[in-house]
């Protein structure tokens, strides 16, 4: 190790370059995270995401030290339809459908779930409960980045330092990721397309159909370009509203819903 540590001009450009891979593979759980940790109360919302980050983190560095294990999941275990399957392919089929089948879910409830008013909610998440969904994901995404750090760099330690550099900068920004996810329905309906898009891609990378991630990190880019126009050409607009079935209405200030087509206001119609 010292060695390598002699030759500067080799570890830093490896480091460098694994860790702004790992950063920008890791923004998928960025918003994964960030909306899960957006259904618990606020004050519970940060703790949620580093603890959060941080497994994923432990999670990236303890793959790390079995890393015969890991390349050994990338052995075919069985094929299915002349399909070759291994381990590695079977966690990311796993967890490309739970990711669908969540991203669902959410976007669901934001647009056709039931509205609770009437000073009932519906039960909100425990912290137990998300920290459970964050961690299924974490294994895929961190089975993922691993792989990938074991293709570009030889050194163990730099692996490690650019997993832990990387979820450090993730902490950092995932305060005012998710604050302005949360902040703008539209940005969350377009957050939960993105996670649709990663689960389809997961699906067909553990099928053997590969997708260049630079296509979906591209559509990505452009999906938030337009979008942040669109929030700048509106300007200081009333947003549109989601449902949010986790927030209790006030009877009395909140009047029965008008039927659709219909205006709250009399005097408009």
């Amino acid at each position: 190790m010292f060695e390598f540590l002699g030759d500067p001009g080799t570890w830093v450009v490896a480091l460098v370059t694994l860790t702004a891979l790992e950063i920008v593979l890791g923004i998928d759980n960025i918003i994964f995270i960030s909306i899960l940790a957006g259904k618990l109360p606020e004050e519970q919302q940060g703790r949620a995401r580093v603890v959060g980050l941080g497994a994923a983190m432990l999670m990236r560095i303890a793959l790390l030290f079995t890393i015969s294990w890991v390349i050994g999941l990338t052995a075919p275990l069985f094929a299915i339809f002349g399909m070759e399957l291994s381990g590695r392919d079977l966690i990311l089929i796993g967890g490309g459908l739970f990711l669908l089948g969540k991203s669902t879910l959410e976007i669901h409830g934001k647009l056709e779930g039931e509205e609770h008013g009437g000073g009932r909610a519906a039960k909100a998440a425990s912290f137990a409960s998300v920290i459970a969904q964050i961690m299924v994901l974490d294994i895929v995404f961190s089975l993922d980045s691993v792989i990938t750090a074991v293709g570009m760099a030889d050194e163990l330690w730099v692996m490690i330092a650019a997993v832990v550099i990387a979820v450090g900068v993730m902490m950092v920004s995932a305060g005012p990721i998710s604050d302005f996810v949360n902040r703008h329905p539209t940005v969350k309906i377009l957050a939960l397309s993105f996670l649709l898009l990663i689960g389809t891609s997961l699906v067909a990378e553990g099928l053997e159909f590969h997708i260049p991630k630079g296509y979906i990190y591209f559509a990505m880019a452009f999906s938030v370009f337009v979008e942040l126009i669109n929030l700048r050409v509106r300007g200081k607009a009333e947003p549109v509203h989601l449902r949010d079935p986790y927030r209790i209405t006030d009877p009395g200030e909140a009047g029965p819903t008008p039927p659709l087509g219909k205006s709250p206001n009399p005097a408009e119609d």
